[in-house]
């Protein structure tokens, strides 16, 4: 008689820094898995048939085949097997959201809790990572074809690795002078390791990709120029443009965009000023305004920075909050406070033009809003302020403008996105393709890398075709 099958209820623990230590670095949190955890882990997985994971994720992973291959303690066939769909697999293992997408609808998460999926990627990629240079593999020979990629983030270098792979030229354009975006002057070092991003777009390069940094497309070069030389260009520019809530006193000094605090910590170094001559405000009593993944970052940064004490103040609640759990349980770890059903209306400022207050309303949750959520309404004589000396804006943000302003038969939506079609990523104009941010919004990583996916695959049609 068959022996009845195990099953392991909860996930394999993964070691991280404690909190009382990790808030005064910038070294990465979780330390990751080691080989005997991520086979232990792996291990857990039930090898479904239908795999209802491979359906939630953007980017079409084969994860029970990758999963398989570590149970096996084979890692160079679960790397391998892990390249075939992301080129990206040290960062989706760090910052994917796979406890909404692939975890949510694995088949154990029915009764006890999902296999580590995120996890165990994060694992196969260090540990080849570990080995030394990973090897390169081959293409089909050359198309003729050239392909424009604008921007060197998580969808454009999505794209570059998928059309490197069918023959094609492949140029990438980034406005800054270091190729990630998002996943460089965005995501803090702590969450995720600049080295760990320079080395996946090495890969790309060492596979042919050329990258051009400090290029900035509508300014060193239009749509139509560039369409001069390439026969297909994709828009991969994200959302740069910051929000602001249009409230007195937010042209104060030490009031920030969250895009500018945490570029000028990440990509810029200010966190080591003044090793690197860029500087940032280091607040004593530290606001962040906003609840997703971005507000976190900045809150969980100021407190590296040398803050007494962060707040991060949402207009909701915790239930409302768009952020990860998990970076919601390390803020809170972390000590960050929060100020639940709390918006801002009023900063003031001494006598030098720096913020010195905040004033605040109460907050009422009501009827849900067109998001679903309950829409938060202002409680009257409510208010009350707070001693404030840095604030950060982390409510969202916006494509920047150029790229439209400088392609009139680019069609934009309402938002000064860049309309495209969702299944192809085509848009308005004949031979371009967008994805990501640049057409969404401010989303996730692994959304812009499946934009880039379909993108991709629409691309190499019209390549092979020549049919729009």
């Amino acid at each position: 008689m068959a022996e009845k099958l195990k099953i392991v209820p909860k996930k394999t623990p993964m070691p991280e820094q404690p909190a009382k230590e990790r808030v005064k670095n910038f070294e990465e949190v979780p330390f990751g898995y080691s080989e005997a955890d991520a086979i232990v882990e792996a291990q857990r997985c039930l090898q479904c048939k239908k795999a209802p994971c491979i359906a939630g994720c953007p980017v079409e992973i084969d994860i029970p085949g990758f999963i398989k291959y570590i149970a096996e303690g084979d890692f160079v066939a679960s790397i391998k097997k892990l390249k075939e769909k992301n080129v990206l697999p040290a960062v989706c293992g760090r910052v994917c959201p796979q406890e909404t997408q692939c975890e949510i609808v694995c088949t154990l998460a029915k009764k006890w809790e999902p296999v580590a999926i995120g996890r165990l990627e994060r694992f196969a990629a260090d540990w080849e990572a570990k080995q030394g240079e990973s090897p390169i593999p081959g293409s089909l020979p050359s198309t003729g074809k050239k392909v424009a990629i604008i921007g060197a983030g998580p969808g454009g270098l999505t794209v570059a690795g998928d059309l490197i792979k069918l023959g094609h030229g492949v140029t990438i354009y980034e406005a800054l002078h270091k190729p990630g975006g998002v996943l460089v002057y965005g995501i803090p070092e702590f969450r995720l390791p600049k080295e760990i991003v320079y080395r996946e777009v090495d890969y790309l390069v060492r596979s042919g990709v050329n990258l051009v940094l400090d290029f900035v497309v509508g300014k060193t070069a239009t749509i139509e120029q560039l369409f001069e030389e390439y026969d297909a260009i994709y828009i991969g520019t994200g959302a740069g443009l910051p929000w602001f809530m249009n409230i007195p006193g937010e042209n104060l000094n030490g009031v920030y965009s969250a895009n500018e605090y945490l570029t000028r910590s990440n990509l810029m170094k200010a966190y080591l000023f003044p090793q690197y001559d860029t500087p940032i405000v280091r607040g004593k009593y530290v606001a962040v305004v906003g609840g997703g993944n971005v507000a976190m970052d900045c809150a969980r940064t100021a407190l590296r920075l040398g803050a007494a004490e962060v707040h991060i103040v949402y207009r909701r609640t915790k239930a409302e909050m768009p952020a990860r759990m998990e970076e919601i349980h390390h803020a809170e770890e972390e000590g960050i406070i929060f100020d639940w059903l709390t918006l801002p209306i009023k900063y003031t400022g001494d006598e030098r033009g720096w913020i010195k207050e905040m004033e605040c309303i109460r907050m009422e949750l009501g009827e849900p809003d067109a998001s679903g959520r309950r829409k938060p309404v202002p409680i009257k004589d409510s208010n009350f302020i707070s001693q404030v000396d840095v604030a950060v804006c982390a409510i969202g943000q916006s494509p920047n403008p150029l790229i439209l302003q400088t392609t009139p038969d680019l069609k934009a939506g309402k938002w000064g996105n860049v309309e495209a079609d969702s299944k192809t990523g085509k848009t308005s104009k004949k031979g371009c393709w967008a994805g990501g941010d640049v057409v969404r919004g401010g989303a996730t990583v692994i959304l812009a890398m499946g934009d880039a996916r379909f993108a991709a695959r629409s691309m190499q049609e019209y390549l092979e075709t020549g049919v729009w």
